[in-house]
């Protein structure tokens, strides 16, 4: 196997076990081979643990991706039609063929415009705490003010990069372009540690092991300001109390919109630990936090403190009338979490809303939640990447 591949392949799959650094199948990875000429990087929508010497990743030449972010006709059109025309050349670069079924990662941009080799984008808890928070920047400007290389002990590293909020795809890269233009102008080089506002974290090493440790090194420093709430022993609810609520979330939603789903059942020591939290109502209030629980949750969890069909079903019919998709979890006062979900998809859900837990609670303390606004949720929602990695998700085939 090509060592640049089996870089990729080990970065990808020891990232991709840990559930505290992704989010369903987001993130991506990718790495550089040494001419500099290609650039093998995760294919969408695909997971990073599952990634294996025959599928997973697309091979691309770096010369055309580059060239995206100078051609000025792209910049001149829509959203829509702009990232279309991004998805053609991006498999126009590829050289192992990838199909519309299996294409590069749409921020193959993104990492061809660092420097380095080795480029780790994910979307850990510990780093999302503050990038969901209002007062986020600022506080990891503190956290990292004194960034000392021979502390971190990884050669060369500048301070971290804050990127404020943009639409996902070429307004992100364009965005990050000019970005790292200034940073390169003030520092020398290019920033191996990118923050990105309600999105997650990017850091970059010339090889797998320094790109590995100084993700570690990131996630543990941003761990150690935060909170993370006690799990508790709590006595498993009774199986007939499960089956009613089950049968009355299953009644509402189908009374919402006419489809029958099938509901999952979740409950650990941390779910349990939210249910009893006296703010868990008051910190699901506000939208998605980020683009990836957006995609495979719609939304917070839908805290309830009962499962009357009627009064819940007169609820999801309220958010249907606002534009809005109804959540496929639901978090019901001293039950615990139901997903509404293919099963394959269930447990995916299960995990991101559990992230959410800690995410909101942290940056509840940290200013105040800082949710993606409507016009934001309107670009997701609309935007094809999304989409096609959700069809992906959910084992609907593509183009369907």
């Amino acid at each position: 196997m090509d060592k640049t591949l089996a870089d990729l392949i080990r970065i990808s799959n020891i990232t991709g076990k840990d559930p505290a650094l992704i989010q369903g199948g987001g993130g991506n990875t990718s790495v550089k081979t040494p001419d500099g000429k290609f650039l093998y990087i995760k294919a969408s929508g695909t997971d990073l643990k599952n990634m294996n010497a025959r599928a997973g990743w697309c091979k691309l030449r770096l010369a055309p991706v580059l060239a995206i972010m100078k051609d000025k006709s792209i910049a001149k059109l829509g959203a829509q039609p702009r990232e279309a025309k991004i998805v053609k050349h991006l498999l126009l670069a590829c050289t192992d063929k990838a199909s519309v079924a299996s294409r590069p990662s749409v921020e193959a941009h993104l990492h061809a415009m660092l420097d380095n080799r080795c480029v780790i984008h994910l979307h850990p808890v510990a780093v999302l705490s503050f990038a969901c928070a209002r007062n986020g920047e600022i506080e990891l400007k503190k956290l990292f003010k004194k960034i000392e290389n021979h502390k971190l002990k990884i050669k060369n590293v500048s301070p971290p990069l804050w990127i404020p909020y943009a639409h996902p795809g070429f307004a992100l890269a364009s965005q990050i372009a000019k970005l790292l233009a200034d940073y390169q102008n003030r520092f020398g080089k290019k920033p191996a540690v990118l923050f990105l506002q309600k999105h997650g974290l990017i850091v970059s090493a010339h090889t797998p092991d320094a790109a590995l440790k100084l993700l570690r090194t990131v996630i543990n420093r941003c761990k150690g300001k935060l909170k993370y709430p006690k799990a508790v022993k709590a006595k498993r609810p009774n199986k007939k109390i499960v089956a009613e609520i089950k049968q009355c979330i299953s009644e509402a939603l189908f009374k919402a919109t006419g489809k029958h789903t099938v509901i999952k059942y979740f409950y650990d020591g941390q779910i349990a630990a939210f249910c009893r939290d006296k703010n868990a109502k008051k910190l699901l209030t506000p939208p998605a936090l980020t683009p990836d629980e957006l995609l495979y949750v719609n939304g917070p969890a839908m805290w309830l403190d009962d499962c009357g069909p009627k009064k819940n079903t007169r609820r999801l019919n309220s958010l249907i009338k606002k534009g809005k998709t109804p959540p496929v979890a639901f978090l019901v006062k001293s039950v615990g979490l139901f997903v509404a979900a293919p099963v394959r998809v269930a447990p995916a859900v299960r995990d991101i809303v559990k992230n959410s837990f800690v995410i909101r609670t942290n940056a509840f303390r940290l200013g105040g939640i800082c949710a993606l606004n409507k016009a934001e949720q309107n670009f997701i929602n609309r935007w094809e990447a999304d989409a096609f990695r959700k069809k992906l998700a959910t084992g609907t085939p593509a183009g369907v």
